[in-house]
């Protein structure tokens, strides 16, 4: 059934992944885009925590997870969000479904493999300047689309039965699409400026996690991961055109190397698994070199990228044959991020809050997970957007045993 599952998923999102939005917000004109992917939604619901060495969840935060999966595990996940995104004076509100991640984890022994496409940032903006009430003055309409996806693969390794190891790479690739369309009152034609880069490269990734019981069911876990950088190749195209004239040209644009930053992620947590857990985790980013030539702009700087968040779960009695209730998993999370950019001298801010339910399926060790992230981003101050959203979410996590060799001919 599960083969069925993925193939199906695969076929769908192969081309809803590449066709899709992923925001609406104005600050992903900056670098490569909003950064899309923030875990499984099992950890985002606990705000980024993913320390424990989950059997039937995939981790892919952390490639030292894979070691401890119990059963092949299939998992694919989505996203509705709504934004009201603000100003002073102003208030504009967007609603875009996205595609999150997919990912197949294999138990392979004391190995584990694990293999998926995410999309890892996306750009989508549409900006109007009106001045036509001005005879002379010049209105623009700027339009960005596009993104970056990655397809990645990891192994792992369990070194005793509480230590991981693991590494995976990943290669990333997508498009990043911006257009300028501007016009003066009384003019009758307007010109237009579209901006096309292919991006494409490779960076990997390295990861342990350690678990150990310090008091009858209670353990300790902790996580660490470190994302190395790398290049990110850019194929740059520039071709401008006036309105009714059917030869645009097209403008020679030098390639450009584009420095994805390293990351180092740290997380500790103290629970019983199957049981409770409340943890913390880290993350710090260096700064990139991510700016193309379409989008330099004097007012804005670029700076560390980190990340603070709080979270946990609570499952009531997993093997619970009396009580479907009790065997909901319910999660929760808080966080606080500096995004990395620095806009009119405000360094953008990330604060949210997240709450998700898993949903177990009967007669299998397979789930279905609701998420709903409340937050905050950016300000209204400075001449900024302040951006209030509400994210919904689903996932589906699919287990089933392969490579089982039959007893029977």
């Amino acid at each position: 059934m599960i083969k069925k599952v993925i193939i199906s998923a695969c076929l769908l999102i192969s081309f809803v992944s590449f066709a899709q939005q992923g925001t609406a917000s104005p600050y992903s004109f900056f670098g490569i885009g909003d950064v899309r992917f923030k875990g499984t939604l099992e950890n985002r619901s606990m705000a980024g925590v993913a320390v424990e060495q989950d059997s039937i969840h995939l981790n892919i935060e952390n490639p030292a997870s894979y070691a401890s999966l119990f059963q092949t595990t299939f998992t694919v996940g989505g996203t509705f969000a709504t934004s009201n995104l603000k100003t002073s004076s102003q208030s504009e509100k967007a609603q875009r479904s996205t595609f999150d991640y997919l990912a197949l984890g294999i138990p392979m022994g004391k190995f584990g493999a694990s293999f998926g496409l995410i999309p890892v940032t996306s750009v989508g903006y549409k900006i109007l300047n009106d001045n036509s009430a001005t005879e002379g003055a010049v209105s623009s309409q700027l339009d960005g689309k596009g993104g970056v996806n990655k397809v990645y693969f990891g192994l792992a390794y369990k070194i005793t039965k509480g230590w991981n190891i693991g590494a995976d790479a990943q290669y990333n690739f997508g498009k990043i699409t911006t257009t300028t369309v501007e016009g003066i009152s009384g003019v009758q034609n307007s010109t237009a400026e579209v901006n096309t880069s292919e991006l494409s490269g490779m960076n990997f990734s390295i990861g342990t996690m350690y678990q150990k019981k310090i008091y009858k069911k209670m353990s300790i876990f902790s996580s660490l991961s470190y994302s190395f950088g790398g290049d990110l190749n850019s194929e740059n195209t520039r071709v401008i055109s006036v309105q009714g004239d059917p030869d645009p040209y097209v403008y020679p644009v030098d390639p450009k190397t584009l420095k994805i930053p390293s990351k180092l992620s740290i997380g500790l947590g103290v629970g019983e698994a199957r049981k409770w857990l409340v943890g913390a985790n880290m993350a710090f980013q260096e700064t990139g070199q991510l700016e193309n030539y379409y989008n330099q702009a004097e007012n804005v700087k670029y700076e560390s990228y980190s990340k603070y968040s709080i979270g946990g779960y609570y499952l009531p009695n997993y093997n619970s044959f009396t009580s479907y209730m009790s065997r909901i998993t319910y999660r929760a999370g808080l966080k606080y991020e500096k995004i990395g950019l620095i806009v009119n001298n405000e360094s953008i801010k990330d604060v949210g809050m997240t709450l998700g339910a898993g949903i177990p399926i009967p007669g299998s060790y397979s789930n279905v997970n609701f998420g709903i992230e409340f937050g905050k981003r950016g300000t209204v101050s400075s001449n900024l957007v302040q951006e209030n959203y509400v994210n919904f979410s689903l996932s589906f996590s699919f287990n089933d045993r392969w490579f089982v060799k039959s007893k029977f001919q």
